[in-house]
């Protein structure tokens, strides 16, 4: 009787095999000059500069397979780097990956682990140009993104000046709720779960970063890490301070129910929860945003992030906390 054998894993194909089978689920954009097959890939620029950002996912650090389906961290890894390159003004065009991997992985995990890394790079019209891989007692994904700015400066964080406005697009505190929920193994209703796709699929407003650079941002960041956390890399780049009005935030429902079901407080996701990648940008105070860009507060003289005038303690994610 077949039990474990018919599982069919990573190290029953072997490395190239692997190689093969992952590059046959890749289709290849118009920006990829050369794909996989070679000892690199080529990717056209028509702006004549590249955008480069990189990103690290360890197992049981970012991600749990236990939580989370081969295609949600395949999702999640290339949405963080895209995200990042979508917040320098810049069109994401393709991205790279090395990938660490045990040998008794389901093939299946790592067939719906490159169907994310392919879908979510769809979203932006980007391409997986290729890789490598290795093996490894965890799931280990390195995720490098490139884009191109099409003929715009780019979006730094030390642009921001005293009377401009901060706004944020995208949504604040899902992902956290979502993490706090899976922690607490508490029963999810489709309220909640919401929350928890958040999570485990973060959807980052990617066509916001090259528009908001049209309309004149100044400066602009992915909220990764936690939005007090971020703009206070904005504050310190740009030499001002932020002064954020707790009010201005719209607290979305999964959130609040969440925050209710676990007695915590919503703001504190809004304001310090990382990994939704939602987009921060400063602009003058007299442009017209669309609606999808909610001020939430300002800039002024000074140094730090306050919240109606005062610091607060925890301000986001830490890998060495």
């Amino acid at each position: 009787m077949c039990v474990r054998r018919c599982v069919i894993t990573v190290g029953d194909l072997g490395e190239f095999g692997v190689i093969n089978r992952i590059t046959g689920r890749l289709p290849q954009g118009a920006a990829v000059m050369l794909g996989p097959g070679d000892d690199a890939a080529v990717i056209g620029a028509s702006d004549g500069r590249v955008v480069v950002s990189t990103d690290l996912l360890i197992e049981g650090r970012h991600f749990r397979r236990d939580w989370s389906s081969g295609y949600d961290v395949g999702r999640k890894a290339a949405a963080q780097n895209l995200a990042d390159v979508a917040a320098m003004g810049a069109r994401p065009t393709s991205i790279v990956v090395g990938l660490g991997m045990p040998a008794d992985l389901p093939l299946k995990w790592l067939d719906d682990l490159t169907d994310g890394f392919r879908d979510e790079c769809a979203v932006v019209g980007a391409s997986v140009a290729g890789g490598d891989i290795t093996k490894c007692d965890l799931v280990v994904i390195g995720v490098t993104a490139l884009g191109d700015l099409g003929g715009r400066a780019p979006v730094t964080r030390s642009g921001a000046r005293p009377g401009q406005v901060v706004a944020v697009t995208g949504r604040l505190g899902y992902a956290a709720a979502g993490w706090a929920l899976l922690e607490a193994g508490v029963p999810l209703n489709p309220v909640l779960e919401e929350a928890v796709v958040a999570h485990r699929r973060p959807c980052p407003p990617y066509e916001m970063g090259p528009r908001a650079a049209e309309l004149g941002a100044s400066a602009m960041l992915d909220v990764s890490d936690g939005l007090l956390q971020d703009l206070g890399h904005v504050a310190e780049a740009s030499g001002v301070r932020i002064e954020l009005d707790p009010r201005a935030f719209a607290v979305g429902e999964p959130v609040s129910v969440a925050a209710k079901e676990l007695g915590a407080d919503p703001l504190e996701w809004v304001l310090t929860g990382g990994e939704d990648h939602a987009l921060a940008a400063v602009f003058p105070a007299d442009v017209r945003l669309p609606p999808s860009w909610q001020v939430v507060g300002r800039v002024i003289t000074g140094e730090g992030v306050l919240v109606q005038g005062r610091e607060i303690g925890r301000r986001g994610w830490d890998h060495f906390e």
